[in-house]
C-alpha cells in the first residue's frame, strides 16, 4: 500500500507546525522522519494516524483520502505507536496485545483461536512472551514499549506509523526492533532521533526543519556533513560501517 502526504499543512494559532509537506512512502518501504525537536515530526505522524486533521492537504492510501474513511476501516489499514500511549488500567500483557484485534472484531466478540495464535507470535517476536500474564502496570518502560509494538503488529495493518519506537529500549532490543521493521513487509513511516539508527534501517530519510521538508532520499545522499551542520547544528564526519556498508555519523563534541 502506498502512503502519500499531499501538500500537508498543520496551522495552530497562526503558525505552521508543518508546511506544504509532500512525501511518498512506497509499498514495503521504510521511510524515516528526522529533524530537531519541534521540527514537525510528531505533528506529521499524528495526521497519518488521524489524531490530527490537517489544515490543508491530504493523507492518501493508494489514492484514497484516509480522513474520509470510516474509523474502523482506517484502523484495519494503519497501526500506530505514539509517544502518548499509556496503559493505565490493570490489563495483562496478553490482553493489551489482543486489543490490536479490535478493528477486526464485532463488539463484544471473543478472541478466536487463530487470533490468540497471532498474539502469541507477536509476543514471541518482540521477546515479551514471558510477560504474557503480567499486569502491564508492572512493566518497565522498555517492556511496555515492546508490548505496544506487538499490539500494533497484531492489528495486521498495511501501514505502520512509529513515533520514536526505540525510546526506553536497550541496544539489543533497539537493533532487534529495527531488524523486525526491515523484515515486516509493511509501508512504514518512522520518526527517529538517532540518525545512525535511521541510516541503518531506512530505505529513505526525510529531513524536517521548522515544519518544512528540506531533504529526502537514501541515507548516503541525505546525511551529509553540510546538512547535519545546517539542520542539527553539529559537526559530523560521515563514515561507512565496515560490515553493513551503512552510512554512519561520528560527531564532534562541542568545544572539543
Amino acid at each position: 500500500m502506498e502512503l502519500v502526504l499531499d501538500d500537508l499543512t498543520v496551522t495552530v494559532d497562526g503558525r505552521d507546525l508543518v508546511a506544504a509537506l509532500g512525501l511518498r512512502v512506497g509499498h514495503d518501504e521504510v521511510v524515516g522522519l528526522v529533524g530537531p525537536n519541534g521540527s514537525g515530526k510528531s505533528t506529521t505522524l499524528r495526521c497519518v494516524y488521524r489524531a490530527l486533521t490537517p489544515t490543508v492537504g491530504r493523507v492518501l492510501l493508494d489514492g484514497e483520502d484516509l480522513h474520509g474513511m470510516p474509523r474502523r476501516r482506517a484502523a484495519r489499514r494503519v497501526a500506530a505507536l505514539t509517544q502518548e500511549q499509556r496503559a493505565e488500567l490493570d490489563f495483562t500483557v496478553f490482553e493489551v496485545v489482543a486489543m490490536g484485534r479490535a478493528p477486526h472484531r464485532r463488539d463484544h466478540q471473543q478472541v478466536t483461536g487463530a487470533e490468540r495464535e497471532l498474539c502469541q507470535q507477536a509476543l514471541d517476536r518482540l521477546d515479551v512472551a514471558h510477560l504474557a500474564h503480567r499486569s502491564v502496570l508492572t512493566l518497565s518502560g522498555g517492556e511496555r514499549q515492546r508490548v505496544l509494538i506487538a499490539r500494533a503488529l497484531v492489528q495486521q495493518p498495511r501501514v505502520l506509523v512509529l513515533d520514536e519506537p526505540t525510546n526506553h529500549l536497550d541496544i539489543r532490543h533497539q537493533l532487534a526492533l529495527l531488524g523486525l521493521l526491515r523484515r515486516a513487509g509493511l509501508t512504514t513511516l518512522v520518526a527517529l532521533h538517532d540518525l545512525n539508527l535511521a541510516a541503518s534501517v531506512c530505505d529513505r530519510i526525510a529531513v524536517l526543519d521548522q515544519g518544512r521538508l528540506v531533504a529526502v532520499g537514501p541515507p548516503t545522499q541525505v546525511l551529509t556533513p553540510d546538512l547535519v551542520r545546517a539542520v542539527f547544528g553539529v559537526a559530523a564526519v560521515v563514515v561507512t560501517h565496515p560490515r553493513t556498508g551503512a552510512t554512519q555519523l561520528l560527531y564532534d563534541m562541542p568545544g572539543g
